[in-house]
């Protein structure tokens, strides 16, 4: 841009500026003002017509008083003639006052767009560019009609200057942003990817910005541009200081550049193509071996920009999710990070690290930071640092580190800011059940938290004790002995009341025995806070009060002595005054049977979903609790836990812990009454919606008893849904889309994650598998704004599969709104070995437009495995008996990922086999063995696999007792390596 020569200088400007700054009051300057505008007013209506200097001068002037806060309401002509001028200065001048001044409405705009048309016309570079700053800053919808068909072939067009393209392409971002629909998606999108490749780095910046955002809409139609963005990043990864001189960032090539090229590969799935996802691999390998290198200069800008470029290359793996190596190379990276100087620098790590706790992968190395964290959450100055530190320990929570992390998490409660007080009584509730093998800790646990923080624990979490409490028989008595020593100290909180209440009117009997806590004492003990208690308190103890009468006839005298006192009586408040009226009746009419039946013990609350995660997802926004943040452990949790909120509803709630895609939770299928006097609960904050009770002693028993449908004398058998029409058949659907069998093979050796995902369309699974049954969860996420109409999944059986793998699907609402979430269950039992997976079909329609996919339920064979320990004697015995040629499958390939002894002893393990230790003669070799469970048949399989790491090579050797299955788990095991 030319530069401003020194007979372009503004003489009388200055001097107007200069007097604005000497004037000593607001008065004088808006004197000053008033008295400049009327000359400026007189000049412009002269006759005498002024030349472009003096137009450009006052035009200035005036734009320099409106940006001091005053009104312009003319000169605006004038600044639409300067457009018309061949001097830069003056042409320059007048646009800016447009931008600046000029509404998107006013009546100037067709002059303005008349001007803006010459100037792009003109090939002129300069002139161009200034006329598509001004469509930009202006950015109205008129505008968008008249230059929308214009910009973007000046965009591509090959005679176009390096600035004018960069300008071209910032101009259609702004206007693509304002107005999405006037920009034409046309030949020039594929020709705007090539971009890309330009010589000039400012271009390829501007062109990452225009493309990262047109592909968000239209993934597909810019679907070419993840080789050129990665053939581009690599050469910027791999370039010295020196080689991009113009765009080195204090020792840092193209910074800026790269983090966009990152965040455009964030936009689609990993690279198909395995060179050019090789080629992204040594990139991101690139940036983290970087990262460890010392730093090229002290300054603050060199550490930020390299620091910019590492935090988005892990977002990139972390969005990938399937690069085990680089998963834990980035969880190492970010906890050094943990113990930086700089607190930005923590922040960022302890964010980036909760989203790496929810990879399968990844999870154990975030688990080794663990006193890093705790460290973080007692020491740091910086509230929302502290408040990261508890989200990250709340993430790698599992059953080996829960009573740890509840109680730092605790002992923080006790000084923890009074902002994130009431999260961290969620967090720490939600983990106390989830992960208590003892209900006597979590008891402890929750009292513990109501008497460090009464005011933050809302009713959902002591709901969720007396819930507890009443299913569980074992729990009972040491409920009461807790609540009545809590209750014995002087300051108690009025949520301890309200629990002590409940759980002694139900289960004070428990305890009576002792005199230190006889029904008088505990009569007392609870009476004496009745009258510091609010209304809703004082009506519970009053129930309390006509238990105690049930239970302990002897202080029926003294409490019906209470009733009828005149202040329960005539009480002010209606609820109170009805309360004690028709207990005091009953007390005092009723026989001992009738007052027997009325007030028996509570029965076991029906099962339901918890609402707790539900309030700290509420607290924290969508997306805060997604069930894929637990999806990959404690997957036999379903055993232990559970319960539901003391509310006489029996109708299922929506469960944000089934929230996998981070969406609004769509209405689980209803579920059976609890049998009262089981043994066991459901983890409510398990990954998956809610299983059933069982009576039986064991998990496979009560796993299997969740597949039994609703008994017919059931109430909730009567909300079941009706039978769904039949499925179509293979012959009414499409085939598989392309990618159908690598998005198949991602769910071998893991049973949770993201299926398929596009622009309209997100399909989550969670599934669990026990003997030969299993059932799965299927997420349908809408990403759009506008609703599905329509919406029919189905699962088809192809070729024999009918026979040989039943499928029960439920059916799910044909309606989708936007940003919501539908869940569909399905039922799954192995009736014999197949080698086909069942195909899932979804057709809904979008805008009026039909849409259907059909992918591969993954649903294989190896789901049904049941892991077997034995003896090295004989696995070598059993061994030689499937010694049969036809019996064995054996496949020597080379290695497709890095050969990591713990990712493979991983990915075996989640493939369903036992591995077996010290069976082998070489250590190096897996030696594992389990059983397929079908209905028809048991399969008895083992396997080894022996990697050459020299030579980057596996050979896997697998027997069975059934030539096809020998085959296909070998095809099925080689693919995961």
């Amino acid at each position: 841009m030319p530069a401003v020569s020194k007979g372009d200088g503004m003489r009388g400007l200055a001097v107007f500026i200069s007097d604005i700054r000497n004037c000593k009051s607001k008065e004088a300057e808006i004197k000053r003002i008033n008295k400049e505008l009327a000359n400026i007013r007189s000049k412009f209506k002269g006759d005498k017509a002024l030349d472009g200097y003096s137009k450009k001068k006052y035009v200035c002037k005036l734009l320099f008083i409106f940006l001091l806060g005053h009104d312009i309401d003319f000169g605006h002509m004038e600044a639409v003639n300067l457009l018309s001028s061949n001097k830069y200065t003056e042409k320059q001048i007048g646009y800016l006052f447009i931008s600046v001044l000029v509404n998107s409405n006013s009546e100037l705009i067709r002059l303005i767009n008349n001007a803006i048309k010459n100037d792009l016309a003109s090939r002129n570079p300069t002139f161009m560019c200034l006329a598509l700053h001004c469509i930009a800053n202006v950015g109205s919808r008129e505008m968008g009609e008249a230059f929308a068909a214009d910009i973007p072939r000046i965009l591509v067009a090959g005679d176009s200057m390096d600035s004018v393209k960069q300008s071209a392409a910032l101009c259609l971002l702004r206007l693509y942003k304002a107005s999405p629909d006037l920009v034409p998606m046309g030949e020039w999108t594929a020709r705007v990817v090539h971009l890309l490749n330009d010589q000039h780095m400012g271009v390829v910046t501007a062109a990452v910005s225009l493309i990262t955002c047109l592909c968000k809409k239209n993934p597909d139609d810019f679907k070419t541009c993840i080789s050129l963005a990665v053939s581009r990043l690599s050469r910027i990864v791999s370039s010295a200081s020196t080689d991009l001189q113009d765009y080195t960032y204090y020792f840092v090539p193209a910074p800026w550049l790269s983090v966009k090229l990152l965040r455009l590969l964030q936009c689609y799935p990993p690279p198909e193509d395995a060179a050019v996802k090789g080629r992204l691999v040594e990139c991101l390998e690139t940036v983290l071996n970087k990262a460890q290198e010392p730093p090229k200069s002290k300054k603050v800008q060199h550490s930020n920009a390299k620091n910019a470029i590492l935090f988005e290359t892990i977002s990139l793996i972390i969005h990938y999710d399937s690069e085990p190596n680089l998963l834990v190379r980035a969880c190492n990276q970010l906890g050094q990070f943990l113990q930086h100087r700089e607190t930005n620098l923590r922040y960022l790590a302890l964010e980036s690290m909760c989203t790496l706790a929810s990879s399968e992968f990844s999870h154990e190395a975030v688990k080794t930071h663990i006193d890093t964290v705790i460290n973080a959450l007692k020491t740091e100055r910086d509230v929302s640092v502290r408040q990261r530190a508890a989200d990250l320990l709340y993430a790698m929570c599992d059953r080996s580190n829960a009573k740890q992390i509840v109680s730092e998490m605790l002992r923080y409660l006790e000084t923890a800011d009074y902002a994130i007080r009431e999260e961290i009584v969620l967090k720490v509730a939600i983990l106390a059940e989830k992960y208590a093998v003892d209900y006597s800790w979590y008891v402890d646990t929750i009292l513990n938290l109501i008497r460090i923080a009464g005011d933050y624990v809302s009713e959902e979490v002591w709901y969720r004790v007396l819930q507890i409490v009443t299913n569980r028989d074992d729990v009972q008595g040491y409920a009461a002995k807790t609540v009545f020593e809590a209750l014995q100290a002087p300051a108690c909180h009025e949520n301890m009341v309200k629990v002590g209440g409940y759980i002694l009117g139900e289960f004070g009997n428990l305890i009576a025995g002792d005199p230190r806590s006889s029904p008088p004492v505990q009569f007392s003990l609870l009476h004496s806070k009745f009258h510091l208690c609010s209304v809703a308190t004082r009506a519970l103890l009053l129930s309390t009060y006509i238990k105690f009468i049930n239970l302990f006839p002897e202080t029926k005298a003294t409490i019906q002595g209470v009733l009828r006192a005149g202040s329960q009586l005539r009480n002010a408040d209606v609820e109170l005054q009805q309360r004690a009226v028709e207990y005091l009746t009953l007390s005092s009419v009723a026989s001992t049977d009738v007052l027997a039946t009325v007030l028996e013990e509570m029965p076991p609350f029906p099962e339901r979903e918890s609402s707790i995660l539900a309030k700290l997802k509420r607290k924290k926004g969508p997306g805060a609790a997604s069930a894929l943040d637990d999806s990959r452990r404690d997957t036999s949790s379903n055993d232990i836990n559970g319960g539901v909120e003391p509310t006489p509803s029996t109708v299922s709630t929506p469960s944000p812990s089934a929230d996998l895609l981070g969406l609004r939770a769509a209405p689980p299928p209803a579920a059976p009454p609890a049998p009262v006097g089981g043994n066991l609960l459901v983890d409510v904050f398990s990954d998956g919606p809610t299983a059933q009770p069982s009576l039986g002693p064991t998990p496979e028993e009560a796993f299997l008893s969740e597949l039994e449908p609703p008994a017919p004398e059931s109430p909730m058998a009567l909300l079941a849904d009706p039978a769904p029409a039949a499925d179509p058949g293979p012959e009414d659907i499409g085939p598989p889309i392309p990618e159908a069998d690598e998005l198949l093979n991602k769910f071998v050796c893991k049973n949770s994650g993201v299926l398929f995902e596009n622009q309209l369309l997100q399909i989550g699974v969670k599934s669990e598998f026990r003997q030969n049954l299993g059932r799965m969860y299927l997420f349908y996420g809408n990403k759009t704004s506008v609703q599905f109409q329509n919406f029919l999944p189905t699962v088809v059986h192809p070729g024999d599969l009918q026979t040989q793998l039943a499928v029960q699907t439920k059916r799910v609402a044909a309606q989708v709104d936007g940003g919501a979430q539908v869940q569909q269950v399905l039922n799954i039992e192995c009736l014999r070995d197949f080698l086909t997976p069942p195909l899932l079909s979804v057709r809904f329609r979008y805008g009026g437009t039909a849409q259907s996919l059909t992918l591969k339920l993954p649903v294989t064979i190896n789901k049904f495995f049941q892991p077997t320990e034995m003896a090295a004697q004989d696995f070598f015995q059993r061994w030689k008996q499937l010694s049969l040629p036809l019996q064995e499958a054996q496949k020597i390939f080379k290695a497709n990922h890095p050969m990591d002894a713990e990712v493979t002893k991983a990915k075996l393990l989640g493939f369903g086999s036992a591995l077996l230790d010290n069976v082998d003669p070489n250590p190096e070799n897996f030696v594992g063995a389990g059983i397929i469970q079908t209905k028809a048949l048991q399969v008895g399989c083992l396997l080894r696999l022996e990697p050459n790491a020299q030579a980057q090579m596996y050979r896997l050797t697998l027997r069975t007792s059934k030539e096809p299955v020998s085959r296909h788990l070998c095809e099925l095991l080689a693919q995961q390596f």
